[in-house]
């Protein structure tokens, strides 16, 4: 009478062991997604400012994909993401990490680039089609904004007599804190809006172009 129950018990933990282990295992023409918190990129590290792309129209990338894009976007930008990580982002000391007066690539790692792929108007000024590194001066009450012609520097040397454009752009506080700095186009009446936000600030530069 006690046989039976250790052979079905026994037998039970066999079949329940004979799944796990199955089920453990890839399926022909199926792949297996490690879990990313428990497994480290075998091929590269994961960039701790991550590079990052914004277009106007803002859902162009969804209407290439679908087939509903009928002309070339009117601008977009490429730029990587720094983290503020309990830093001191803006100011005017050393323990600053982008210091008043001093120009900033903005963003991190390379320098960031905008791509005009029709001729718009900036401040008043015509800026032609075409691919520049876009960096920033920081000052307490305003931003100044430079389109420059002197690709892949990295922004750590700019060359100012390659500056095609210089514009300054009021600072506007806000909340809560932005803990990733980020670049997006906002649709406007005339054209759009660059916004740049990190920390309590943000920016934002009007283009203007016909819709």
């Amino acid at each position: 009478m006690i046989k039976q129950p250790v052979i079905f018990l026994a037998s039970l933990f066999f079949i329940s062991s004979f799944t796990q282990c199955n089920n453990s295992q890839p399926k022909p023409g199926n792949s297996v997604v490690p879990d990313s918190n428990t497994v480290q990129n075998m091929y590269a590290p994961v960039d701790k400012s991550p590079m990052d792309m914004s277009y106007y129209p803002v859902d162009f990338p969804l209407q290439k994909m679908n087939g509903t894009a009928a002309e070339m976007p009117i601008a977009r930008i490429i730029y990587s993401r720094p983290h503020k990580n309990g830093r001191v982002i803006f100011g005017t000391d050393d323990k600053s990490l982008c210091q008043y007066g001093l120009p900033w690539r903005l963003g991190a790692n390379e320098a960031t680039e905008i791509t005009i792929f029709k001729n718009v108007n900036i401040s008043g000024t015509n800026v032609n089609k075409g691919t520049y590194v876009l960096y920033c001066v920081p000052h307490a009450d305003h931003w100044t904004l430079i389109f420059n012609r002197n690709l892949y520097t990295w922004g750590l040397h700019m060359d100012s007599t390659q500056d095609v454009l210089k514009t300054d752009v009021p600072v506007m506080a806000q909340q809560p804190v932005q803990e990733e700095f980020s670049v997006v186009f906002k649709d406007m009446p005339y054209g759009a809006d660059l916004i740049m936000a990190w920390d309590n600030v943000k920016a934002a530069m009007p283009m203007e172009f016909s819709k």
